[in-house]
């Protein structure tokens, strides 16, 4: 079920201890979408919060605006080593080495009243699963993507047994958690049909940050433009990861294909990750092809919003409509409309919105002639982005949505066990 966020007020609770199993750990000065950080940023206020994760983001800060960690918020953090270009062997060990830390962490740490445990990967979500049993305590599993599906659809796992014994790993998991919470409506889906009561689901959508969406002023906005010398051009823009998922060569054959219909259209790809340098390369052919560096959190929004329109693509893969991405979030919190390319829950969640658009995975040419009837429209952009905003404000505050994390774990922290 996806709960009224709005609606929702947490119930009285005493202070508890909260033991968080989160691999990356990111604050809004990272090229980053930095949930967590909000989402910890609430709940310290009110309980005491040891946070287990890595050091991996540390070193990628962009500025130094924020605190590393909200107040309030007790870490311990390992020095294990991680980044997107890594191949599969390597990450798989730094997501042992991250597992066996928690784990001995988990031990040490004082018992707490409850543990959030988050995946990706699965095996954090693992490790807190088995401090959890070790200190009989409820555990909370927060699923962000749905693990082992992906990376076996994407090939990374290619022995079946191995997939077999993902798979039983995952619904182990799903069972022995109090409570679970999905980030998309397709994930709660996929769960459910694992046979997990629905009783144990809350949808939390990724959500985004308004506070930080409210630094892109109209002034701010202009400079930019004017910045990139972008005065008078549409502007398309992809923001996220570079990633082997994100289908970023189809991306590009659209810009091309766009380029001969829609001239004053520059594409701008903002990010980092596995296909930069077919980016790179694409940039150095085609002038209306940029490539920009990661930006630190508070800064994209400013980014999304000089933009007419974003693109949130995925391969058309099954497993990915499950998606929650946080382009798209953050993409409508400043009115900024989207195309999605997955015939998942975000193409039915723009099309009732009337926010957004659908273009199939695969198909190039598709987006390109989308593209040019939206821009030879300025009136359909208008209209879908004031309506993403207005769906936004209702839907996605991630303020909204640490009342419901908040909720879910103090609930799991005064029931008794069964």
């Amino acid at each position: 079920m996806l709960l009224d966020s709005a609606a929702l007020i947490t119930h009285n609770c005493h202070c508890v201890h909260i033991a968080v199993f989160s691999q990356y750990h990111t604050n809004p000065d990272c090229p980053a979408t930095s949930r967590h950080y909000a989402l910890l940023a609430h709940i310290a206020r009110t309980h005491r919060v040891t946070l287990i994760t890595t050091r991996t983001w540390e070193q990628q800060r962009l500025t130094q605006e924020f605190p590393w960690l909200p107040e309030g918020v007790e870490m311990r953090a390992a020095e294990v080593p991680y980044h997107n270009k890594m191949g599969v062997p390597r990450r798989a060990l730094a997501f042992g080495q991250y597992a066996a830390y928690a784990l001995r962490e988990g031990l040490r740490i004082d018992k707490p009243d409850v543990i959030w445990g988050i995946s990706t990967p699965l095996t954090a979500a693992w490790a807190a699963a088995q401090v959890a049993r070790w200190r009989r305590v409820p555990w909370v599993f927060e699923v962000q993507d749905l693990w082992p599906s992906f990376p076996v659809a994407m090939g990374a796992v290619p022995s079946v047994w191995a997939q077999k014994q993902l798979f039983a790993l995952e619904k182990s998991l799903y069972q022995s958690a109090r409570h679970i919470l999905p980030l998309s409506p397709g994930m709660a889906n996929y769960i459910s049909s694992l046979g997990i009561s629905g009783e144990k689901l809350t949808t939390v959508l990724n959500g985004t940050d308004f506070d930080l969406a409210a630094r892109a002023t109209d002034v701010t906005v202009a400079d930019l433009r004017h910045e990139l010398q972008l005065e008078g051009r549409r502007v398309v823009l992809y923001a996220g990861t570079f990633g082997r998922a994100n289908n970023i060569p189809m991306l590009i054959a659209a810009a091309v294909a766009l380029a001969a219909t829609c001239p004053e259209v520059v594409w701008l790809f903002m990010g980092h990750g596995y296909d930069e340098p077919l980016l790179r390369e694409a940039a150095s052919q085609h002038p209306f092809i940029r490539l920009v560096p990661p930006q630190p959190r508070h800064a994209v929004f400013a980014w999304f919003k000089l933009a007419d329109v974003s693109v949130v693509s995925f391969l058309g893969l099954p497993v990915l409509d499950a998606n929650s991405p946080a382009k798209l979030y953050d993409s409508l919190a400043v009115g900024t409309p989207v195309i999605v390319t997955n015939s998942g829950w975000t193409r039915d969640f723009v099309e009732a919105n009337r926010c957004g658009w659908y273009s199939p995975a695969d198909n190039a040419q598709a987006l390109a002639t989308q593209l040019s009837r939206l821009f030879k429209h300025p009136e359909l952009l208008q209209a879908a982005g004031k309506a993403g905003q207005e769906t936004a404000a209702n839907t996605f505050d991630r303020q909204k949505i640490a009342v419901i994390m908040q909720n879910s774990l103090e609930q799991a922290a005064i029931q008794k066990r069964q």
